[in-house]
């Protein structure tokens, strides 16, 4: 099973980046998946969310900037991130059969290799 994820880079504040995570070895089509993310000095924190259904959540501070989206059919996930700002740095992972019990989610065990997004000028 492997997730890949691809699409990081250096952005100007203001800026798009849009991210994919291509899932290998098994069909999440029927699971939750997510995008996390971890700065440096800083915990790793669920930036978004999407069942599927293709219900959706995010972490307050992308709510409005940030859309998460999925193709089963192609068996890849997308983070398209606008406005970007500087306290968005961090190394974007997706994971894959995330639990979700009432408000609290838990991360799934299948994890990419992580993309890492630069905001800078």
């Amino acid at each position: 099973v492997q997730l890949q994820a691809s699409g990081g880079g250096l952005v100007q504040p203001g800026g798009s980046l849009r991210l994919s995570c291509a899932a290998s070895g098994r069909n999440f089509s029927r699971n939750v998946m997510g995008w996390y993310r971890q700065a440096p000095g800083k915990l790793r924190e669920l930036v978004a969310l999407i069942t599927h259904g293709g219900s959706t959540d995010y972490g307050g501070t992308v709510k409005g900037r940030f859309t998460i989206s999925r193709d089963n059919a192609k068996s890849t996930m997308y983070l398209q991130m606008s406005s970007l700002e500087p306290e968005d740095t961090a190394v974007y992972y997706c994971n894959a059969d995330l639990g979700i019990l009432g408000k609290y989610v838990s991360p799934g065990r299948y994890w990419g290799q992580g993309t890492l997004v630069t905001v800078s000028s």
